[in-house]
């Protein structure tokens, strides 16, 4: 009457054992066929985060001259595959581009921005695609960004004077750059997005603090993304209270400028009214959301208050810091190139001769400066390794088997200074961009300072604008140079974009045209 049972109970490790055989046999089977990208010797439990070192893009390039330009690494439990050729991004960025069009799950962009509801960090799909073509069509599009033109030549106009001030007492004085760019991108992307600047002391230097303190965090890769067991960690260190402190300050203070223009809107225009602040020529980006929200409000869209925050955040964030890091980097190759600086100054003053400042009329013929600002982002990319990108399917890519849910980083910095694109590709020599056909509107995959392909920065527009207008201006009324016997601190510090360590301090001379 028991030998049923006895009998089944000494089957069942021998059904396991087949079982788990087979199962093997499967697996090295089916991983045998597979044609995987070259990777490196990998670590248990950490994989190759330990191969990064302080400076990832420089580390990944390193990298990739040993195992190709497309290299599969580990950073803990996330495949990670690394693009650093023109070849393999035009692959991954317009070839296979709606396969790799998602973005990963990353922690602090999700506690920051909202649950990822804005249009740089949100997954693909419906959503995201609501989201671009707001951006595309309402925010950032050609007729929007020559909406806010005044808006640039003002504050450009006040960062001039606010020089001016400083050697008006002596013939040369100390400049702190990164000050002076700092405030005036801030200013121009708060009087586009909210409608008035928050540069003094209060409620300026709050929001100023809580934004450098956003960004800072948006640049820190969290271990607990690829190791999630190590998560805990961040309690201890504090790093989960930094987070959750600046996520709430940015949210009261975010709250507080949407409810005031809701109210405003209300006083002015009623309920369902439309006023003076409706039309093109005055709304900034609170505004234009807000309509869409309340011209939404009957259906079933997704747009709620959350994602009028969230879009907000993805603009001053973006707005600000890749804006001013570039500003301060192309001043930095400026100040230690003075033949380049001299044919610059040379260009703009003949250009805008007579005038006190130079607008944006002058700039479509100041072509010269068009190739510093170039050159610039060429060889100091704002963001080296472009915002990770994540498959959403299997895909073949240059004969590599590439599996869904695997991370995408393109270092940008790398694709750059390849010697097979670019001659002598570690000296600054804008004049590679004369009568050269390539752009950095994401068609040419050589130079990619601003992504390609459907991820591709949809402000890109709006940043060269920003940045062409400042350097012109700065060019045309000063002559610049490096304090006497001092060396240039060229250290990087890194971030969501690559920062100088120590500020641009340079002697700022009226200029004598």
């Amino acid at each position: 009457m028991f030998s049923l049972p006895l009998l089944s109970f000494y089957s069942l490790p021998i059904f396991f054992f087949f079982f788990f055989i087979f199962y093997l046999f499967r697996f090295f089977s089916n991983t045998s066929q597979k044609n995987f990208p070259p990777s490196p010797p990998k670590l248990p439990i950490l994989g190759n985060l330990h191969l990064l070192g302080p400076y990832p893009h420089r580390s990944l390039h390193s990298l990739a001259q040993k195992y190709g330009p497309l290299m599969l690494l580990h950073f803990g439990n996330t495949p990670v595959l690394v693009v650093s050729s023109s070849l393999s991004a035009r692959e991954i960025l317009k070839t296979h581009d709606q396969a790799f069009s998602s973005r990963p799950k990353m922690s602090i962009a999700r506690r920051l921005l909202y649950d990822s509801k804005d249009v740089a960090f949100s997954p693909y799909g419906d959503y995201w695609r609501q989201l671009r073509s707001i951006c595309v069509l309402h925010l950032l599009s050609n007729k929007r960004v020559q909406s806010f033109r005044d808006v640039r030549e003002e504050e450009t106009a006040l960062m001039v004077e606010k020089i001016r001030s400083h050697s008006r007492s002596s013939l040369s004085s100390l400049v702190n750059m990164n000050d002076m760019l700092v405030t005036l991108t801030n200013n121009i992307v708060c009087r586009v997005a909210m409608g008035k600047k928050y540069d003094g002391a209060g409620e300026g230097k709050k929001f100023t603090e809580l934004l450098a303190g956003a960004v800072e965090l948006l640049g820190v890769s969290n271990v607990g993304d690829h190791i999630p067991w190590l998560a805990w960690i961040n309690s201890i260190t504090g790093f989960d209270a930094k987070v959750d402190k600046v996520a709430k300050g940015m949210d009261e203070f975010l709250e507080g400028v949407v409810e005031e223009r809701r109210n405003l809107s209300k006083r002015e225009n009623g309920e369902s009214g439309r006023g003076s602040r409706d039309s093109e020529e005055t709304q900034d980006f609170v505004d234009i959301l807000l309509e869409i929200e309340r011209e939404n409000a009957a259906g079933c869209s997704p747009f709620q208050r959350d994602t009028i925050k969230a879009l907000i955040m993805d603009m001053l964030g973006a707005g600000t810091d890749t804006t001013v890091t570039t500003l301060v980097w192309t001043m930095t190759e400026l100040v230690r190139h003075p033949k380049v600086m001299k044919k610059l100054q040379d260009e703009v003053r003949e250009i805008a001769r007579g005038k006190p400042n130079v607008t944006e009329d002058d700039l479509e013929k100041m072509h010269y400066l068009k190739a510093v600002v170039k050159e610039a982002l060429r060889i100091r990319a704002p963001v080296p390794l472009l915002v990770p990108r994540e498959s959403i399917q299997d895909v073949r890519v240059m004969g590599y088997d590439i599996a869904a849910g695997t991370q995408v980083l393109i270092n940008a910095w790398a694709i750059a200074r390849d010697p097979l694109t670019w001659e002598d590709p570690e000296e600054f020599r804008p004049e590679r961009f004369l009568n050269n056909s390539i752009d950095l509107k994401g068609h040419d995959f050589e130079f990619i300072p601003f992504g390609a392909g459907r991820r591709g920065c949809p402000g890109t527009l709006f940043a060269i604008n920003v940045n062409e207008l400042a350097l012109a201006n700065i060019v045309h009324s000063f002559d610049l140079s490096l304090p006497s016997g001092e060396d240039l601190d060229m250290t990087e510090v890194n971030g969501l974009a690559i920062h100088r360590k120590t500020p641009l301090i340079v002697v700022v001379s009226p200029s004598s045209f």
